[in-house]
Order: structure tokens, then sequence, then C-alpha cells
């Protein structure tokens, strides 16, 4: 998958025990934060990070979640923990890690990756780290979703 092409749908189990669409979402722009596990160093830091800066990322109108392959029950405990915004979608296969690219070196593990998906479910950004030690920019994640929203 390159940028330019059709984000692929997918619906995937969130911690509110429904489901997520991507294409329920098409019209605003739409941000895929793929993570290796939850409530580790380098992941709760990520996540922490969008929490703390919840404001500026709502301010952009898009809607931006969270996959793993944990389960629902560990992206419950992981969210009210730390008090996360951002749903947490349970990627238990691995499907859609793999629809997207972001497999991690670490055999059976989600790479860290970012995508941004504009109003018209085009890519317009994407930054996959397969080992997943380094975590996101807010500012470039930011950058890129105003960039989609033109």
């Amino acid at each position: 998958m390159k940028v330019g092409d059709t984000a692929p749908d997918f619906t995937l189990p969130d911690g509110d025990g429904g489901n997520w669409t991507l294409s329920d979402h098409k019209g605003k722009p739409v941000v895929l934060m793929f993570y290796p596990g939850d409530d580790t160093p380098v992941c709760t830091k990520e996540m922490c990070s969008v929490r703390d800066h919840w404001s500026d990322y709502q301010a952009t109108g898009a809607e931006v979640v969270g996959i793993s392959r944990d389960s629902v029950e560990s992206h419950d405990k992981f969210s009210t923990k730390y008090e996360l915004p951002l749903k947490l979608l349970s990627d238990s296969e691995g499907k859609v890690r793999d629809l997207y690219g972001a497999k991690s070196l670490i055999p059976g593990r989600t790479g860290r990756a970012e995508f941004v998906i504009d109003p018209n479910g085009k890519l317009t950004y994407q930054k996959i780290r397969p080992i997943g030690l380094f975590r996101p920019s807010d500012d470039d994640v930011l950058a890129a979703i105003k960039a989609a929203s033109k």
C-alpha cells in the first residue's frame, strides 16, 4: 500500500462492545495508529501523548483510533487505567495489521505505524516502524491530518 491508494475497508471490535468500520467514517479524516501492545512502556507513552494532545486532534475533526492485537478486555483495562480518549480496536488475528502492512520484526506482533486517510478514503500519510521502539511525533501526525483535510 502506498500514499494515494484507497484505504482498505475493515471492521474490528472496539472497547465499547460494538464494531468499528472504517467506511462508516468516510467524509472526515481518519487516523489509524497501530501499536505493539497495551500497557507496555513505549506504547503507553505514545497513547498518553495522544491523550495529552487530544484537544489538538479533536480540533482537526479526525477520527483517531488505536489498533493492536490485544483483546477488547485488555484495551478496556489499558484505556481505563490511562484515561485514553481514543477508541482502541482489537485486531486479535492480525488481519488488519497485515492488510495495512503494519507488521513487526517480532513474530506475531504489530509494528508501530500511523496512517492518515482523507475524507474521500485515500491514504495521504503512512509511517511504519517495524521495530516499534520509536513513537510518532504528535506534531507530524497532526500536520498530516491537516494536510489530508485540504
